[in-house]
């Protein structure tokens, strides 16, 4: 299986471009590639595939071998490899994910290769039916009370087409994430589990993010989360609509328009390219 290592803000996948290759087994393949020790590394497994619904279709597994719906550090990674490697040839795009099809704009450097991306990540989703979360199917989850072992949190849940869990911590560095993360993404209140977000507010255009991440633990970046994060920020009127997200990994742009999508900008770099044996 020929495939290319990629990054978006430290949060890295493999991609196989499936446009030339087929994977008939993808969950054994995520589990098998981000191994980091006996695999390639990774956070899981990304499909770049042909659709009859837009210019191409991305597929996404978690490290642990679970499909989720979207990524948002990969789908930018998508759109570079796509322009790149000569799948599409414009700088606006189309990608089908299993949060609905998204448009993507594409910015060529001076050797006409993509380093920066900026997607339209669409509305958020912030009922409980539609995050999916337990409950009263049509309530939002704004500052809501979680207790877990000793602490009781104030969540906010949305979705961008994935689950995601925000609580705003003081110090995110010196925060928990290994503790608290994995037991909020299993709670009973999350039917499909769930991202967890822990942010620290700088000011109300700045924050910084630790995301652990459904499926793989805690990651250096996440897109969907950091758009969760702008939207939450909003609710509670603790920041603006436009913010700059510093993650691990590196910073992301934010913006919510009023009662519209959330467009997300950030970078994309591919690290290289091989072939393995699965």
């Amino acid at each position: 299986m020929k495939f290319t290592k990629m990054h978006g803000a430290g949060n890295d996948y493999v991609y196989v471009n499936c446009f030339e290759e087929q994977v008939s087994n993808p969950a054994e393949v995520a589990v098998k590639v981000s191994n980091r020790n006996f695999g390639i590394g990774s956070d899981g497994l990304i499909l770049i595939m042909p659709s009859d619904k837009a210019d191409v279709r991305m597929r996404m597994f978690n490290s642990d071998g679970s499909e989720s719906e979207m990524c948002g550090n990969g789908i930018r990674c998508v759109a570079k490899y796509a322009y790149d490697h000569n799948i599409v040839n414009k700088t606006e795009i189309t990608a089908e994910t299993g949060a609905g099809i998204l448009t993507l704009q594409l910015f060529p450097n001076r050797e006409n290769r993509i380093e920066q991306v900026r997607v339209n990540m669409g509305p958020p989703r912030l009922s409980r039916e539609e995050i999916p979360m337990n409950g009263s199917p049509a309530a939002q989850v704004v500052a809501e009370e979680l207790t877990v072992l000793d602490r009781t949190f104030k969540i906010t849940c949305v979705s961008m087409g994935n689950p995601h869990c925000i609580i705003y911590v003081d110090d995110v560095d010196a925060f928990p994430v290994a503790t608290y993360g994995p037991l909020i993404e299993n709670h009973q209140l999350f039917p499909r589990r769930t991202n967890v977000e822990f942010i620290q507010i700088i000011s109300r255009s700045e924050v910084r993010q630790r995301t652990w991440e459904r499926g793989a633990g805690e990651t250096l970046a996440c897109g969907t989360g950091a758009s969760a994060v702008c939207v939450a920020g909003v609710l509670n009127n603790v920041t603006d609509r436009k913010i700059l997200n510093h993650l691990a990994g590196g910073d992301l742009e934010l913006e919510w328009v009023a009662d519209g999508p959330v467009f997300m900008t950030g970078p994309a770099t591919e690290v290289f390219s091989g072939e393995l044996l699965v």
